[in-house]
């Protein structure tokens, strides 16, 4: 039989894993939803079919399970589903865990030594007729878009050499291409990074490879119209620990961020390469270039926001202490030197969105996450054990900010902007709600030029939904 899972932050509370294959047809909805909002959300979701082999583990090895919300003439359908990858196969057959520690394949089960350990549970993408479920330690799998049920590993027909894609890829609005990379792309703790685009059809046209200064965590990256460009954060991986059974990524201080920055469609061999203070960065707002300067927009946090990565690298702060910024940085490419400019452009937060249209060029509206202690204390939810409380639309050139509240007792996950056909509107914002007084769901829709006007259609979903990681909004065709 299954045995209970451990009393950790990862696996109690909302965080307690789900397991829960659903379809609910017609969800009920208080309010209107606007007829222009048609089309699917996806959202990825990290949820153990059983407990870790080990003991314990990170909420980020979780069994991927894709979850969709489909809108259609006012009418919402809900439907998750596991991703079938071998991982996921192999241990349904055994009816047991054994995949060992997070990104370290010396932990696990002499059965299943060599086989592929790709949860596919951080991010789906639509693409070129395909979505894909994708894990940046592995190559994303293929689900059907309205059955969700798992067609295989996705590889490019053959043509991708990368061990790994990762779970940012950026989308250009303007040319339906697809730029993303791989890094540990030969292996783990490898410096091998590859760099690489597929066109608006889904064809892999590019893969150029090149090294970066020292294996480090990579988890988003950034192009410009002009620019591609790959930061490393100090989230060290080292092949000796990791043999040994040890943590794949440990915080290591005394190392610089480094930035490298190479025309879009230029050689690998043009990449410029920057340093910079250490920090810990998970996701970018946006990037631009002006001239002869390039800029990126992310949110800096001072140390990792994960517990795991800082113990494995000896530091020990507790969560509520870690403290970050939104944070620009400019590095301008006709000048010397290899440290870039930094500006502070808004509070600490997470999940940050903009509008499809502003990627890759000069923006000035951003949605992101915060948790604003003002509105209560912390609730343990999601992959760090914080859940968010707020939602905060920042215009970046004048610094106003805008917050909503989502209640008390309530948590948010990462919430998705929708575009609008109206002229002149700026579209709206929709994000689940996790009600933790009654273990169960809302699905809300703001408008998101008016945050503070709050909801105008709340969707009730009647079970709890384990907090997924990313999602992408596909329109209907």
């Amino acid at each position: 039989m299954t045995g209970p899972f451990p009393e950790t932050m990862d696996y109690i509370g909302h965080n307690a894993p789900s397991r829960i294959e659903a379809e609910i047809y017609d969800l009920v909805v208080h309010g209107e939803i606007p007829d222009e909002i048609a089309g699917a959300w996806y959202q990825s979701v990290p949820d153990p079919q059983y407990p870790p082999l080990l003991g314990t583990d990170t909420y980020l090895s979780g069994d991927g399970m894709v979850r969709m919300l489909r809108f259609e003439n006012g009418h919402v359908d809900f439907k998750q589903r596991y991703v079938r990858t071998e991982r996921w196969q192999l241990e349904r057959a055994a009816r047991r865990a054994l995949f060992g520690a997070y990104r370290n394949p010396f932990t696990d089960d002499p059965s299943v030594r060599g086989k592929r350990r790709g949860a596919a549970n951080t991010t789906p993408i639509f693409h070129g007729g395909r979505l894909l479920a994708l894990k940046e330690d592995s190559r994303p799998w293929e689900v059907d878009p309205r059955s969700l049920e798992t067609i295989g590993e996705w590889d490019y027909e053959g043509r991708l050499r990368s061990e790994t894609v990762t779970a940012h890829p950026r989308l250009d609005p303007r040319t339906g291409e697809l730029y993303f990379f791989g890094y540990e792309a030969s292996g783990l703790a490898s410096r091998d990074v590859a760099y690489c685009v597929a066109d608006k059809n889904g064809q892999l046209v590019r893969e150029d490879w090149f090294q970066v200064p020292y294996c480090a965590l990579m988890h988003d990256f950034i192009v410009t119209q002009e620019h591609a460009v790959f930061p490393g954060f100090p989230i060290v991986a080292d092949l000796e620990r990791i043999e040994a059974g040890g943590p794949h990524w440990a915080w290591d201080p005394t190392k610089e961020s480094f930035v490298g920055i190479m025309p879009r469609d230029g050689r690998v061999e043009q990449m410029r390469w920057f340093r910079a203070r250490p920090c810990s960065v998970f996701h970018f707002v946006n990037g631009f270039t002006e001239g002869s300067k390039v800029h990126i927009d992310m949110c800096v946090s001072e140390v990792p926001a994960f517990e795991f990565m800082r113990v494995a690298g000896d530091l020990h702060v507790p969560q509520h202490e870690v403290q970050g910024n939104l944070v620009r940085w400019t590095f301008d490419l006709s000048k010397p030197g290899d440290t870039p400019e930094e500006h502070v452009l808004g509070p600490a937060g997470d999940f940050p969105r903009i509008a499809d249209k502003d990627m890759m060029v000069d923006y000035d509206i951003t949605y992101y996450a915060r948790v604003d202690v003002n509105f209560g204390p912390p609730i343990v939810s999601g992959p760090v054990g914080v859940g968010f409380n707020t939602i905060t639309r920042l215009e970046v050139k004048t610094g106003k900010m805008t917050d909503l509240f989502v209640g008390p007792n309530c948590t948010a996950q990462e919430h998705v902007h929708i575009p609008s056909r109206k002229p002149g509107h700026e579209g709206y914002l929709m994000y689940i709600v996790d009600r933790h007084d009654q273990n169960q769901a809302e699905v809300h829709i703001v408008e998101a030029a008016h945050l503070e006007n709050g909801p105008i259609a709340r969707i009730l979903v009647p079970m709890r939904l384990r907090c997924g990681v990313h999602g992408n909004w596909v329109p209907q065709t």
